[in-house]
C-alpha cells in the first residue's frame, strides 16, 4: 500500500517570509517520484516547543518525515535539541562527526569554535547522516513508528544528503504502483495548457495531471497511480504504472507540441546549451534591456564555456557603437529600440566574437520611458548566423522583471531554433 510522507521545514526566516521555501517543493517532488504519497507540508519557527509539537502531530499521521533547517552552529539552530526532547533522550556527541567538522575547517584555514562543535551532537540512538559539502551533518530517528530524517536547510547540502543518505533508507518503503513524468513547458498560459489537456485523465484511468506554475514556465506532472497490490505483485505493477504514465505523457506531448522543451530537472537555458553543443555551434550575446540576464541563465548551467564566447551588456548607445560597431546613423535614424538596431547588435556581436550564432535583445522594460510609438514592453530580438539575420518584434506585459524574463526566454527560443 502507498506509504505517506510529510515535509517539515524549520526556520523563523521561513515563517516570517524572509526566505522562499524551495526545499519543500523539491522534496515533495522527489518523494512523489519515489512512490510515496506526500500528505502535508508544515512550517514552524525556531522554537523548541513548536518543533516538538509538530513532530508529535506528524509522527502520528505518517510513516516518513523529512525535515530541513536548524542544524547549524548558531543559537537559533535548535532542531537537534528539540528532537531529543521529543524522544525523551539526551544529546550525545559523535566523535567521528566532530573530527570531520574540524578537518573541514582546517582545509579552509580556519579554527573550529565551540559553537561549531555542537553540530556533532545528536539525540542518543540517532543515525548520523554525513554531510560531505558542509559542516552540519544530518540524522535519522524513529518517533512513534515514523521514520524521521533531519537535514540542513542549505538547498545544495540538503539535496545531496537526501539523495545519498535518505533515499536508500526509504526507497524500500515506497509502493511501486506509481510513476510520474514531469514535462516542462514555456510559451503558453496555464489556463490554455489546462484546456488543451482536458480529457487526458478520463482517457487514461489512473492518471492524474498536475500543474506547477513557475514564471514564465508551466510544469505538467503526469502521475500514474495504479490500484494497490500485494508485495509479490509489485514488479508487475511498477512496470504497468510506468507504461501508463508514458502513454499518457505521449498524449500530453502530442497536444502541447513545441511548447514542451524538456523533462524532469531540465532548464530552458540548459536545453538551449545542449542544442548548441549538439550542433557544435558557438554563441555570442549582446544585451540591452535584459542587462545580462541571458548570459546569467546560460552560465548558471555547467559547461557553458563549451560554446559561449561573449556576453556584452551594451546598455548605453555609446557602448553599442564602441563595442558592437553600430553606426550612429542607425541609432539616430531608428533609435536603440528598433529592428534595425537589434539586427546590427547581433551582427556586431557575431563579428567581434567570431561566434556561429549571435543573439541580441533591445527593448523597453519600463516602468518609464515608453511612448505611443514605442510602448513599455516593446522588445526586438535578433539572431545572426551564416543563414542571415532574423529579427522578431515582441510585445510583453507586466512589471520590469517580467518583461526582462520573457525577453530572455524569447531570445533563447530563437537561438534554439537556429540550431535546427
Amino acid at each position: 500500500m502507498a506509504i505517506t510522507s510529510v515535509v517539515l521545514s524549520i526556520g523563523t526566516e521561513l515563517t516570517r517570509g524572509e526566505l522562499v521555501n524551495t526545499n519543500a517543493a523539491w522534496l515533495s517532488t522527489m518523494l512523489t517520484d519515489l512512490g510515496l504519497e506526500v500528505i502535508d507540508h508544515e512550517v514552524v519557527d525556531d522554537d523548541p516547543v513548536h518543533i516538538v509539537a509538530a513532530l508529535e502531530h506528524l509522527s502520528h499521521i505518517t510513516k516518513v518525515i523529512v525535515s530541513t533547517g536548524g542544524l547549524g552552529p548558531t543559537t537559533d539552530d535548535l532542531t537537534t535539541a528539540a528532537v531529543a526532547r521529543a524522544l525523551g533522550v539526551d544529546l550525545v556527541r559523535d566523535e567521528a562527526s566532530l573530527d570531520a567538522i574540524r578537518r573541514r575547517f582546517e582545509r579552509f584555514g580556519r579554527t573550529m569554535s565551540g559553537t561549531d562543535a555542537k553540530q556533532a551532537d545528536f539525540p542518543a540512538g540517532a543515525t548520523v547522516l554525513p554531510n560531505p559539502i558542509g559542516t552540519a551533518p544530518g540524522f535519522g530517528v524513529e518517533l512513534h513508528g515514523a521514520r524521521a530524517f533531519f537535514m540542513p536547510g542549505v538547498p545544495r547540502e540538503m539535496k545531496r544528503m537526501f539523495e545519498e543518505q535518505v533515499v536508500p533508507r526509504i526507497r524500500n518503503l515506497a509502493f511501486k504502483g506509481t510513476y510520474q513524468i514531469r514535462l516542462r513547458t514555456f510559451g503558453m498560459p496555464e489556463g490554455l495548457v489546462g484546456q488543451k489537456l482536458a480529457g487526458v485523465e478520463e482517457a487514461f484511468p489512473g492518471v492524474i495531471i498536475g500543474y506547477r506554475a513557475h514564471f514564465p514556465e508551466i510544469e505538467v506532472k503526469v502521475l500514474a497511480r495504479l490500484p494497490e497490490a500485494e508485495l509479490s505483485e509489485e514488479p508487475r505493477v511498477a512496470a504497468a504504472a510506468r507504461d501508463l504514465a508514458e502513454r499518457a505523457a505521449a498524449e500530453v506531448r502530442s497536444r502541447l507540441g513545441s511548447i514542451i522543451y524538456g523533462e524532469g530537472e531540465d532548464t530552458f537555458a540548459g536545453v538551449v546549451g545542449r542544442a548548441l553543443r549538439t550542433r557544435g555551434a558557438t554563441l555570442a550575446i549582446a544585451e540591452s534591456c535584459t542587462g545580462g540576464l541571458v548570459g546569467h541563465m546560460i552560465t548558471k548551467e555547467p559547461g557553458a564555456s563549451d560554446f559561449l564566447l561573449l556576453d556584452a551588456v551594451t546598455y548605453a548607445n555609446s557602448a553599442k557603437r564602441a563595442v558592437l560597431g553600430i553606426d550612429e546613423e542607425v541609432l539616430r535614424g531608428h533609435g536603440a529600440v528598433s529592428a534595425e538596431c537589434a539586427a546590427r547588435m547581433a551582427e556586431g556581436a557575431r563579428r567581434v566574437s567570431g561566434a556561429d550564432i549571435a543573439l541580441a535583445i533591445t527593448g523597453l522594460a519600463g516602468p518609464s520611458g515608453g511612448t505611443d510609438a514605442k510602448p513599455i514592453g516593446l522588445v526586438y530580438v535578433a539572431v545572426a548566423s551564416a543563414r542571415g539575420t532574423n529579427v522578431e518584434e515582441r510585445h510583453f506585459t507586466g512589471e520590469r522583471f517580467n518583461i526582462q524574463t520573457l525577453a530572455a526566454y524569447a531570445g533563447l527560443t530563437m537561438v534554439r531554433a537556429a540550431c535546427t
